[in-house]
């Protein structure tokens, strides 16, 4: 019997998170201890199952079953593809970077932490769901968690709305996302929640443009499609930094996963038809977010709406629904989701020095804080696809699919590139460069913490952007499984 290490990778963190409610409140130093220890071995387990991958078998792969409720057809099914492997790797990477940058949280760090924990459970166990049942019962466990996070430990000024406009907005699209779901399940006749089986049902064509919107948009709002996408700044910038980091980072790939393992591989024949529509959706996600980036004063809303024009290209790629753009949508997912918690992580670090995020009062901070300066730097070098770096592997293959697909939107997807360059430069320029205004002479620089994290995700960046083998020789068989789906 094999070691049921997905099993373990998604329960470490749950159980963490009960155990530190169960620890005293004075305890603080018990309690960061048991959130960085748990979410190290979440980071260790992911590493390893990502190691452990043999590429050259196809399916699922470390794959567990058990009954759950058997008179319903529902399962306890957990099992990675070459898609999910990516984001598990991502997830272990983005909770434990998050733990360091939360060291100094001094405001009940019990329930913090504790909250943290189950978030991170939850995208575990979103990317290793193969039943589709226990797949939205994952997806739903983090709406509370995320809105207690965003209420208590969030922005004074802007928590409350911030985190009612995100949990209102998750909840419509879980509506959706449910009743696509309930779908399925009839209409398929099988009695069963198993996605693997589903997707062998053979759904009418009818049926299958009939409920595909339901499932693609209800998932898709908590990867801010246009144009359910504004409660994604919003809940970015109300949020303390780990849950920013969280939310951008992985909660977002979340709703793209689910988009395309239930919407694209269950109703292939509804993912074609609807195809055209999602793509005028997704390139004016790029293009919008992007010029509204432009335009901001506030460095956290600037990348916010970065987040928004970056998914945009990750939906490009979904909604081509070929080789390339399939295969530069899943790079893109772990490249922006490692950038975007970078970009976050930074902008908490000045925040927490200078307690601003207006960019006309900022200036300097590369005297104080170079670290940061260089972090932010090159995760603007990546969002701006600059060879070298995992954006430029990622964003390239999206360009080719959408060319071979829809040139003009591949033109106005590149243009939207050159407004990225334009936005990420100038907030380079008025954050770090220039003169340092005379309050901020005696900040502190980051911690030895905050430059591990800043470390640790850089590196992951710098080393795809030069060895992207490492990752598209794992999500080949992925891309080519959905492929088989789409008949292609």
């Amino acid at each position: 019997m094999q070691f049921p290490i997905l099993s373990v990778l998604i329960f470490i963190p749950l159980l963490a998170g009960i155990v530190l409610l169960m620890v005293p409140a004075q305890r603080k130093d018990w309690i960061r201890g048991i959130a960085l220890g748990s979410a190290a071995v979440v980071l260790v387990l992911s590493v390893a199952v990502y190691a452990l991958y043999d590429v050259a078998q196809a399916g699922y792969q470390f794959v567990e079953t058990a009954p759950w409720v058997p008179a319903l057809g529902i399962q306890y099914h957990v099992g990675v593809d070459g898609l999910s492997l990516p984001l598990i790797l991502l997830s272990g990477l983005v909770v434990f970077t998050g733990v360091l940058v939360s060291w100094h949280v001094d405001e009940r760090p019990r329930e913090f932490f504790s909250y943290l924990m189950f978030l991170g459970s939850s995208v575990l166990g979103v990317f290793a769901s193969l039943d589709l049942f226990q797949l939205f019962f994952f997806f739903e466990l983090a709406v509370f968690p995320k809105y207690l996070m965003i209420i208590l430990w969030g922005s004074p000024k802007t928590r409350e709305y911030g985190g009612m406009k995100l949990t209102l907005f998750l909840f419509a699209g879980s509506v959706l996302a449910l009743v696509g779901a309930l779908a399925i399940y009839f209409g398929s006749g099988l009695r069963t929640f198993d996605m693997l089986v589903l997707e062998k049902a053979g759904f009418p064509i009818a049926f299958q443009q009939l409920w595909f919107p339901f499932l693609f948009l209800g998932f898709g709002v908590l990867s801010g499609i246009f144009p359910f996408h504004s409660w994604a700044p919003d809940g970015h910038v109300a949020a303390p930094t780990a849950v920013s980091m969280l939310l951008a980072g992985v909660e977002m790939k979340v709703g793209a996963f689910a988009a395309l393992r239930v919407a694209i591989m269950l109703l292939p024949d509804g993912a074609r038809f609807w195809a055209p529509a999602v793509l005028v959706l997704a390139t004016i996600n790029v293009v919008y977010g992007a010029l509204i980036a432009l335009i901001q004063s506030d460095f956290k809303y600037v990348i916010g709406f970065s987040s928004v024009s970056h998914m945009g290209l990750v939906l490009i790629g979904f909604a081509c629904l070929n080789h390339d753009s399939l295969l530069g949508a899943g790079m893109q997912m772990f490249s922006h989701g490692i950038m975007t918690a970078l970009f976050f992580s930074v902008v908490g670090m000045v925040y927490d020095r200078t307690h601003t995020r207006e960019l006309s009062q900022l200036g300097g901070l590369v005297q104080k804080m170079p670290w940061a300066a260089v972090g932010f730097i090159i995760a603007g070098l990546v969002s701006m696809g600059m060879p070298g770096f995992s954006g430029f592997v990622a964003e390239f293959p999206i360009f080719m699919g959408a060319w071979r697909t829809a040139p003009l939107v591949a033109i106005i997807a590149i243009l939207g590139v050159v407004v990225t360059a334009g936005y990420i430069l100038l907030v380079v320029r008025r954050v770090f460069f220039g003169e340092l205004p005379k309050q901020f002479q005696n900040i502190p620089d980051i911690t030895w913490m905050d430059k591990l994290a800043i470390g640790l995700l850089a590196a992951f960046m710098i080393g795809l952007g030069w060895f992207p083998s490492l990752m598209t020789s794992v999500l080949q068989p992925g891309v080519q499984n959905i492929l088989g789906l789409l008949g292609g």
